[in-house]
C-alpha cells in the first residue's frame, strides 16, 4: 500500500479504492507464485534491493545539497533534548512513529540459516544503515522548504523525470520485503512443527538443491486472506503503521530479554555485565514500547490478536501432545508380560517387518497389544520406530537411526529412533527410508556381536588371571621360600605361555574377536533380516483420539475434548508425512484417556 499509494498525486482520479484494489491484485498474484518457490526469481532480489537502496541513498544527497544543508545539525544529540522540552507529550507520541524509521533491524539476523554473520554485519552497516540514514535526511531538508508535503513525502521528494523509475523500484522492493516475509514464517510453521509446537501441516519443498525453500499451502492462504481483510478493512497505512510499531518493539524486546538469558546460562558472562545490557537496552524499548501502546486503539491492537490466537493454537497442541505422550508411557507393556507371551507373542509370527510407529523412546507401547488382539499374526521382525527432533539444524545420514533391542534375541524386537533436525528435510521416498533402515540394523547387529564377544574374552582372560594369582600363591606357601622363587617360576611361565599370551591379545581386535558359535548366530540373525525384508514392509500405526478423564476440569475437557481434538482431525496425518503407499498400513484404533 505504501508503494502503491504514490500514484494518488501523479494520477488524476486515483483514489483510496484504486490503491486498495490495486494493493490487493499484487497481493494475490505474490501469493499465487509462491508453490512455484523463490528460486526462480531469486536472482533479481540481490540487484533490486542494491538498486533501491542506492535511489534512497542518492536522493537523500541530491535533497540534503538542493534544499538545505543544515539538517546535519541532526548528528547533534542536544536536539534530542529540545525537541523534548519544546513538545513534551506530542514528543512522547512521536516516538511511535519514529520506531518506524527502523523497521526490519529486529529481523536483521532471521536468516543465519541462508546468510553468515559477517554478511549480514557488513550490510547492514555499510549499505542499509547509510543509506536509510541519507534518506531521510534529505526528507527533513525537503521538509523545510515545503511543510505542506508531510502527508506523501516520500515520492514529493523525488527529483522530477526520476518518480516512474523510482515508483516501480519501490514497488518491487516492497514485494520482495513482502516475499522474505512469507518465506519467513514458513521457515518458522516449519520449524515449530519439528519442536512439536504447531500442528503439523502439508511441506513441500520448491528446491532440489536448497533445502530452506519450502511451500505451506495453508499457510499461504491463510496469509493472503488475512492480508486481503487487513487492507480492505483499514485502507490506509496509518492503522496498519501503528500495527506494525507494536509488533517491532515487541520483538525487540522479546529479543533483548532472550539474549540476556543466553549471555548468564550459556555466554556465563558476568552478571553485572549481563544486566548492564539488559537496562541499557531495555530502558530504551520501554520507552518506545509506552510510546507505542496509545496506538492500540488505532489499529495496534492487530498484532495482538494474531499473537493470541496463535498462542492458543501452539499452547493447545503442544498441551495435548505431551498429555498423550505421558498417557503412552504409563500404559507401556511391562518385560515381565513380554517374556510370558514368548517368542511367539501368543500368536504366529510370519515373514515380514513390522514398523510400528510411537513416541516412546523405550519400552513396549501399549498399542502393540491391540495390534496382537486384532491381527491373527505379527511380522518376524518388528522394530519400534520412534521420529524425533533434536534441537540441531542436520542430522548427518549415518547418525541418523539409534538402534536397541528390546526382548531376547528370539523375539527379533527392536527399538529404532529415527533422529532428524529442525531443517531436514525428510523428503526420501518410503523404498529409500527402509533401505537405510535395515542397513543400520545391520550395523548394529554386528556391533553387538563384536562388542559381546569382547565382553566374553575380557572375562575369561580375567578368570585366567584369578586361577593363576591363585595358584601362584599357593606354590609360594608350600615351598616356604616364596620370595626367592616368584621371579624364576614368573620367567618360566611367560617363557611357557608366551604364545598362548599373543593369541589373547590377538583375539582382542575385532577382526577375530568372534567364535565361531557366535559367528553363526549373527549370520542366522542377518540372513532373517534379509528374509524378512525380502516379504515386504508394513508400517502399523495408531490412530489415537484424546479424551480428558471424567473427573477432569471443565478447562481441560474443553481444551482436550475439542480445541486439541479439532486441531488432531484437521492437521496432517502421519501416514501422509511418510510417503507411504496405503497398501502397506495397517491402523488400529485406541482411545487415550489423559
Amino acid at each position: 500500500m505504501s508503494a502503491v499509494s504514490g500514484l494518488q498525486g501523479k494520477i488524476p482520479g486515483f483514489d483510496t479504492n484504486a490503491v486498495v484494489i490495486v494493493s490487493i491484485v499484487i497481493l494475490i498474484a505474490l501469493f499465487s507464485i509462491q508453490r512455484f518457490g523463490t528460486s526462480k526469481v531469486g536472482l533479481s532480489f540481490a540487484p533490486v534491493l542494491a538498486l533501491w537502496f542506492f535511489c534512497l541513498g542518492s536522493i537523500g544527497i541530491y535533497n540534503i545539497f538542493k534544499h538545505d544543508i543544515t539538517v546535519l545539525r541532526a548528528f547533534n544529540p542536544a536536539y534530542i533534548y529540545f525537541f523534548f522540552k519544546r513538545n513534551t507529550a506530542k514528543a512522547w507520541s512521536a516516538l511511535g512513529g519514529c520506531v518506524l524509521c527502523v523497521t526490519g533491524a529486529e529481523a536483521m539476523f532471521a536468516d543465519l540459516g541462508h546468510f553468515s554473520v559477517l554478511s549480514i554485519q557488513v550490510a547492514f552497516t555499510c549499505v542499509v544503515f547509510p543509506c536509510l540514514l541519507l534518506g531521510y535526511m534529505g526528507q527533513a531538508a525537503y521538509l523545510m522548504k515545503h511543510p505542506s508535503s508531510a502527508e506523501r513525502i516520500f515520492y514529493d521528494s523525488i527529483p522530477d523525470g526520476l518518480f516512474w523509475p523510482v515508483f516501480v523500484i519501490a514497488t518491487l522492493a516492497a514485494m520482495i520485503a513482502s516475499q522474505a516475509m512469507i518465506s519467513a514464517t514458513f521457515s518458522c510453521i516449519k520449524q515449530s512443527m519439528a519442536l512439536g509446537c504447531f500442528p503439523r501441516l502439508k511441506v513441500i519443498h520448491t528446491s532440489r538443491k536448497l533445502m530452506g525453500q519450502i511451500y505451506i499451502p495453508v499457510i499461504n492462504w491463510f496469509l493472503m486472506i488475512m492480508c486481503i481483510v487487513v487492507v480492505a478493512s483499514f485502507r490506509s497505512t496509518t492503522g496498519i503503521a501503528n500495527a506494525y510499531g507494536i509488533a517491532e518493539v515487541g520483538v525487540m524486546m522479546v529479543s533483548t530479554t532472550l539474549v540476556t538469558l543466553v549471555m548468564l546460562l550459556i555466554w556465563q558472562t558476568n552478571l553485572f555485565v549481563a544486566l548492564g545490557f539488559l537496562m541499557v537496552f531495555g530502558t530504551v524499548e520501554l520507552i518506545y514500547l509506552s510510546a507505542v501502546l496509545s496506538k492500540i486503539l488505532d489499529g495496534g491492537w492487530l498484532p495482538l490478536a494474531f499473537a493470541s490466537c496463535f498462542l492458543c493454537v501452539m499452547y493447545t497442541w503442544n498441551y495435548g501432545s505431551v498429555l498423550k505422550y505421558q498417557s503412552e508411557v504409563r500404559e507401556k507393556i511391562s518385560m515381565d508380560f513380554m517374556i510370558d507371551l514368548g517368542s511367539t507373542l501368543g500368536t504366529v509370527r510370519t515373514p515380514g517387518i513390522g514398523l510400528l510407529y510411537n513416541e516412546l523412546v523405550q519400552g513396549v507401547p501399549s498399542i502393540l497389544g491391540r495390534f496382537l488382539l486384532s491381527l491373527p499374526a505379527i511380522h518376524s521382525t518388528i522394530v519400534f520406530v520412534c521420529i524425533k527432533y533434536v534441537p540441531v539444524p542436520v542430522v548427518p545420514q549415518e547418525e541418523r537411526f539409534l538402534f536397541r533391542r528390546v526382548c531376547p534375541k528370539d523375539y527379533h524386537m527392536f527399538r529404532c529412533i529415527a533422529r532428524y533436525g529442525y531443517k531436514d528435510v525428510r523428503k526420501e521416498d518410503h523404498h529409500a527410508f527402509e533401505q537405510l533402515l535395515v542397513e543400520s540394523l545391520e550395523k548394529f547387529l554386528r556391533r553387538e556381536a563384536q562388542d559381546l564377544a569382547l565382553e566374553n574374552n575380557i572375562a575369561d582372560m580375567e578368570l585366567d588371571d584369578a586361577a593363576s594369582m591363585s595358584l601362584r600363591e599357593d606354590e609360594n606357601t608350600v615351598s616356604g621360600v616364596g620370595d626367592l622363587q616368584i621371579p624364576l617360576m614368573h620367567d618360566q611361565r611367560m617363557g611357557n605361555g608366551g604364545t598362548s599370551t599373543s593369541s589373547e591379545v590377538v583375539s582382542l581386535l575385532p577382526s577375530s574377536v568372534m567364535s565361531s558359535d557366535e559367528d553363526q548366530s549373527l549370520e542366522y540373525e542377518l540372513s532373517a533380516i534379509r528374509e524378512a525384508m525380502d516379504s515386504g514392509f508394513t508400517y502399523l500405526l495408531a490412530h489415537g483420539d484424546i479424551r480428558a478423564r471424567k473427573e477432569s476440569w471443565f478447562l481441560k475437557k474443553l481444551v482436550i475434548n475439542y480445541f486439541y481434538a479439532f486441531l488432531r482431525r484437521n492437521c496432517r496425518g502421519g501416514a501422509a508425512n511418510m510417503k507411504v503407499p496405503h497398501m502397506n498400513i495397517l491402523q488400529v484404533g485406541m482411545t487415550y484417556m489423559v
